[in-house]
């Protein structure tokens, strides 16, 4: 039987993308650091997003039923940080150390970031501890032309050239 931190560790080396995921609605702000995003289909154009069911945003995120994925560009991981928790900014501190836009949701948008897919939550599957929110892109917002920001090993690293390997 694999254990947890068996398993964590195995996907600590499973590099990815740094997005920050955000919400607005009836149920209010919020907003999340994720690396656990992931395109299902692009007809209709759906991606998954996995958020912990013990967060204390979970259930906005739920309520409001759409959410915006921003996908960090290399200097952003400040921005990271910031919507991680690391720092212990409330959610609305987040927000007001942050420029946004809104798309057609109504999610804020990070407009420095790489792209952003405004989405509205399909449906939610929930798997151990958390739910695999699956949502239907209803808008994309380019951004910066900059290089990705990736976690892998526990830690960020630059992308910073785009040519291919």
């Amino acid at each position: 039987m694999v254990m947890p931190t068996e398993f964590r560790d195995a996907m600590s080396r499973l590099g990815a993308a740094v997005n920050v995921v955000t919400t607005n609605g009836l149920a209010g702000l919020g907003g999340f650091t994720a690396s656990a995003v992931c395109s299902v289909t692009d007809s209709p154009p759906t991606l998954l997003v996995c958020m912990n069911q013990s967060s204390h945003q979970y259930d906005r995120f739920e309520a409001n039923g759409v959410l915006c994925v921003n996908v960090l560009g290399a200097e952003q991981e400040h921005v990271s940080r910031l919507f991680s928790g690391q720092t212990h900014a409330s959610v609305e501190d987040r927000f007001a150390q942050t420029n946004y836009e809104y798309l057609e949701t109504g999610s804020p948008v990070l407009p420095d970031s790489l792209v952003c897919f405004d989405c509205k939550i399909d449906r939610i599957e929930k798997v151990g501890t958390h739910g695999i929110l699956f949502c239907q892109v209803v808008g994309i917002g380019n951004g910066s032309q900059a290089g990705g920001l990736l976690y892998f090993d526990r830690a960020y690293h630059r992308l910073t050239s785009v040519r291919p390997v």
